[in-house]
Order: structure tokens, then sequence, then C-alpha cells
């Protein structure tokens, strides 16, 4: 109940922008498709070598931006537990995606990953303290029926990738709440930068167990793929900043649209017919939550 009635105060003392957040998620939905194409373009590296890239570019943008701000991104903050605890939760989110992305096709992926605004309705509930209305729970079913359409659920190691991707919504809808709970006490930046730090010196060491040599191709993807998720991190978190997630999360399902486009034209990628019916039913609840959440 104290979380609760601490991100209350926090909205009152900074007016949400609904309008400024739609943008933002918007923006954050195409960096993140386009992050996912330049983890497959990097090709058959291992995978805490992309994560390692993937945050030391976000590291060195975030980095530049604080400066130029002339932010401190090592103050001291009474909110470093919620730093921390976001920055290991989203870590273990971009690994089981980037595995769910590896094995996956685009469109898929993106639409098992964009089950994370219904586990942030789960966690504002336990974390923050909101409330789960009673028409809530219908719309949580027909999520999870529909991700059982894009998973197919087999009984063997086949299922891992899918399994991953449900994992990385989760982690998500985590991580979002947190970054909901920091509203007024931490900036956009310093959270994304304490992030991408925390997973570079995870990841650093990691390096010299396994790493695998890089082409001018590849070290093009990984630069890639730093510089997308700097774009979806940032837009993400911004628009988190400026509206309630229950408002605008149905919003960040252009990703799967974004991501299903740039699957088409780089490798002809089409979903299968449960796919398409999964992902209508997923995107088809998330809206009628948005909707029913908006009248009360």
């Amino acid at each position: 109940m104290a979380a609760a009635g601490s991100a209350a105060t926090f909205r009152r003392m900074s007016p949400d922008n609904k309008k400024a957040a739609i943008g933002w998620i918007l923006f954050s939905a195409l960096g993140f498709s386009l992050m996912g194409a330049t983890v497959k373009l990097a090709g058959d590296l291992p995978l805490h070598q992309k994560v390692f890239f993937r945050n030391l570019v976000t590291l060195a943008i975030t980095g530049a931006i604080m400066l130029r701000r002339r932010e401190n991104p090592f103050r001291r903050s009474p909110a470093i537990h919620l730093l921390l605890l976001r920055s290991l939760i989203g870590l273990a989110g971009v690994f089981l995606y980037f595995h769910c992305i590896e094995n996956m096709n685009l469109a898929d992926s993106a639409m098992l990953n964009k089950l994370s605004p219904f586990f942030i309705l789960i966690f504002a509930s336990l974390i923050l303290g909101e409330k789960i209305r009673r028409h809530t729970v219908p719309t949580l079913i027909g999520a999870f029926i529909g991700a059982l359409l894009v998973i197919k659920p087999r009984f063997d190691l086949a299922i891992l990738p899918a399994a991953a991707g449900v994992g990385s919504a989760m982690t998500a809808g985590f991580a979002y709440t947190l970054v909901r709970a920091m509203k007024d006490r931490e900036s956009a930046h310093r959270i994304v930068f304490v992030f991408s730090l925390v997973s570079t010196v995870i990841t650093g060491p990691m390096l010299l167990w396994r790493n695998s040599p890089v082409d001018g191709g590849q070290i093009l993807a990984l630069l890639g793929t730093g510089v997308f998720a700097a774009m979806g991190q940032f837009g993400l978190t911004w628009a988190f900043h400026r509206a309630p997630a229950v408002e605008i999360s149905i919003y960040n399902y252009t990703h799967i649209l974004f991501a299903g486009l740039v699957g088409l034209a780089l490798w002809n990628e089409r979903p299968d017919l449960l796919s398409l019916l999964g992902g209508v039913l997923i995107v088809g609840m998330a809206a009628a939550q948005s909707r029913l959440s908006r009248r009360g």
C-alpha cells in the first residue's frame, strides 16, 4: 500500500502527457523491431556476445546524452535498489528475447514479447497496489490462448525459443512496472544508463570465456543492435514516464506490425495461420483491456 501511495504522489508532482507518450511508444516499437533484425543479421555469434555489444553501445549513447545534459549518472539515489533490480530483470529479459529472435521469425517473437502489458497489469497490482478489475481476468485468459496459438506447444526442446519469448514478456512486464514506480525519482536517462552499465559489467567477463571473431558486416549489425536498442529503450522509458501503462500499452503492439514488415522484407518470413490468429487474439485482448480500463 505504501508503494501505491508513493506512486500516486509522483503522478501528482509530474502531470502525464498521453500524446507525447504515444509518440514515444511508436518510436520505441520501430526501434525494437529494427533491433530484432540486427540480432538476426549478426549471425551465429554467442548470445552473450550479442547482448554485450547491445548494452555497450547503448551505454555509450546514454552516457554521452547525460554528459551533454550535465546529469551525473553516478549520483546517490534512494531508489538504487529499484534501479539495480530493474537492471538485473531487464538483462535476463534481453537474453531470453535474443534467444527467441534467433530461433523464431521476427513477427512470432514480437507477438510473444507483446504479452508484456498483461504481465504489467499483474505486477502493477503486486508492486504498485493497482487493483485488478473483474474484466481483466477474461482478457488475460484470452491473451494466454493467443500465446498458445503462436507457440503451438510440443513436448520437446523445440518449445524452448517460444518459452523464452514468453519469459521475455514476463521480465519486461516486471521491469517496466519498476520504471513506473521510479517516476519522478529517476530520469529516463539514468534508468537506461544504469541498466546498460550493469548489463555490460555482467556480460563483459563472459567474453573471456567464449567469443567469436566477427567480420565487417557483423560489426555493423552489432553496432546497429545497440543503436536500435537505445532507440527502443529510451522511447519506452520516456513513454511510461509520461502516462500510465494501462492507457498506452496498446500502442506498443505496432512492434508486431513493424517486425512483420521487416521480417518479410529481409527474409520473406510469413507467420502461419495459427500464429496470425494468435497475434490477432493477443492484440484484440489488449485493445479490449485498454478500452475497459479507460471506462474505469
